[in-house]
């Protein structure tokens, strides 16, 4: 008997059953179907974090801080130093926490230290509202911006080297503002209006370059250092603040360093009594997070296929027994125990694919009109949250993995038929 046969074959013994085939394969349906929208629901929220961290910085930066100081009620106040004692709220602890403020000299120490190329202050700006064609809308700037990649939907990033006043919108702003599209936003010069320290009322005007989602990570709209450094001298109405201290600073190194290397220069960093963080630091613990729930997930998945496992054991020595006969007749007829092991082998597999490939079918079929709903409704304030993302290179694991979970599962059975004596299989009744 040929392999395109012994297929046939087997395909055509499975559903000499068709009840008990049909439980069997409902029950892989059922592990594959799940297994299939936990590694959707994975890619998805991976996927999402992923676009999110260009709201952090690019991949060679730091976020540096002074190291905290024990602030909180059981540790007692901290005696005043007016040297060193500028303090500002944390964004890198917890809610509550505070950190020294960087100085100039914070700053000199940070650029000198080996593995650093640069290293600048973040300055904050506080906009009042940002205007076009009439319209004003209440407007923020995420500070960090001049540093980050946005997730454009239209336009180009910031050009940090621009002596040009720059500005990436977010999405939200630009229907309201009176744009037909994010492409009608770009190229189109808006003005923002700032208050000074003294209450006088200032505007900027500012090219949008590029239109992005909202992050989750970081708020408010992109500028370039162009347009921050109009915003703050308009802030501080023409008067020498002198500003000395700051809350953050952005230190770049070089992006060829391995992970060890910047391992090492952040214990460097941290010697001198300032925290660095990365991208990766920053969003670990939402990665592990996600990782661990869709762990359970799958755990419940795999749960599944065993107890499918068992399904397709039971069913095959059924078969086998039921077909004793007929195994005697093909063996007295020439047919090795290897083909008669390989035919149950097969009907295992197709009993495999069955399940998995009508699970991973349905799971995507609803999954994506759930995800569609989802975005639409619940999920309309995450922009760019697929919830579900099937891969077909995730959805052909699935499927495999059943089929190898029915092949291991019918090795048994098919042992069993291929050991069989045909004398003793014909005159079995």
């Amino acid at each position: 008997m040929k392999a395109k046969d012994l297929v046939a074959t087997a395909i055509s013994n499975t559903f000499r059953s068709k009840l008990r085939t049909t439980l069997t394969v409902l029950a892989i349906f059922v592990g594959a179907f799940t297994l299939t929208l936990t590694n959707a629901v994975g890619a998805g929220v991976s996927q999402y974090v992923d676009a999110q961290v260009g709201a952090l910085g690019s991949p060679d930066v730091f976020i540096v801080t002074q190291a905290s100081d024990a602030t909180t009620a059981g540790d007692g106040p901290v005696r005043y130093d007016p040297n060193s004692s500028a303090s500002v709220s944390s964004q890198q602890g917890p809610p509550g926490t505070t950190t020294k403020a960087l100085t100039d000299s914070d700053l000199t120490t940070i650029g000198e230290i080996a593995g650093i190329t640069s290293v600048d202050p973040i300055r904050a700006v506080q906009p009042d509202y940002i205007e076009y064609a009439g319209s004003q809308y209440e407007f923020s700037i995420n500070a960090t911006s001049a540093v980050t990649t946005a997730n454009l939907t239209a336009g180009a990033q910031l050009d940090g080297s621009a002596s040009e006043a720059q500005l990436v919108l977010p999405d939200t702003f630009v229907t309201p503002l009176g744009f037909a599209s994010a492409d009608d936003a770009v190229g189109a010069s808006v003005s923002i209006g700032i208050t000074d320290i003294l209450g006088a009322k200032h505007t900027v005007n500012a090219t949008v370059v590029g239109v992005s989602l909202e992050s989750l990570l970081a708020a408010g709209a992109g500028a370039n250092d162009a347009l921050i450094a109009e915003l703050a001298d308009a802030q501080s109405g023409g008067i020498d603040t002198a500003v000395t201290s700051y809350g953050v600073a952005v230190a770049h190194f070089d992006p060829t360093l391995s992970a060890d290397a910047v391992t090492a220069l952040k214990a460097d960093l941290a010697t001198q009594n300032y925290t660095a963080s990365t991208i990766e630091d920053q969003l670990g613990a939402v990665q592990t997070v996600i990782n661990g729930i869709v762990g359970v997930l799958n755990a419940f998945a795999v749960i599944a296929l065993i107890a499918a496992a068992f399904g397709i054991i039971n069913t095959l020595l059924m078969s086998v027994q039921e077909r004793t006969r007929e195994i005697g007749l093909m063996k007295a007829m020439g047919m090795s125990g290897g083909k008669v092991y390989t035919l149950f082998s097969l009907e295992a597999i197709v009993i495999g694919f069955l399940g998995s490939a009508i699970g991973a079918g349905v799971a995507i079929g609803l999954g994506s009109a759930l995800s569609a709903v989802l975005s639409q409704g619940l999920l309309s304030g995450l922009p760019g949250l697929n919830i579900l993302l099937f891969e077909p290179a995730s959805v052909a694991f699935v499927i495999l993995l059943v089929m190898l979970i029915a092949f291991l599962s019918g090795t048994l059975p098919a042992q069993r038929a291929a050991k069989q004596n045909p004398i003793e299989s014909l005159r079995y009744e």
